[in-house]
């Protein structure tokens, strides 16, 4: 047929195939439904994959304001920060480093920066 693969086209010299196994497999329809949707994925899964692995690269990280427990000031802190983050008012620690994602102090509140 026009639409086979080059290689389909003859049977290879030497083949390991049994002789009537090569016509099964090169009029074989290859034409056949996919098992995910590749123009929609799934949000769920695109969010667990690696950053550029996804079908449009983003980052991980975001900024976030943070408020403080004590004096309710509102402080713009990065969620991988890789310092301890004080108030600027009173001297509260906000959040604390880990390997990735900063730890937030017990108490405060967050929400993401919006761009």
């Amino acid at each position: 047929s026009k639409h086979e693969p080059f290689w389909l086209k003859r049977k290879p010299q030497g083949s390991c195939l049994p002789p009537g196994e090569w016509e099964r497999v090169r009029t074989r329809s290859f034409e056949s439904e996919m098992d995910i949707d590749l123009l929609n994925p799934d949000a769920r899964e695109e969010r667990s994959k690696h950053k550029l692995k996804r079908m449009i690269q983003s980052p991980n990280s975001f900024f976030m304001d943070v408020k403080c427990p004590g004096c309710l000031q509102i402080t713009t802190v990065y969620s991988h920060a890789q310092t301890v983050v004080l108030c600027g008012n009173c001297n509260q620690m906000l959040c604390q480093p880990t390997g990735g994602l900063a730890r937030l102090t017990e108490g405060c509140s967050f929400r993401k920066k919006v761009e």
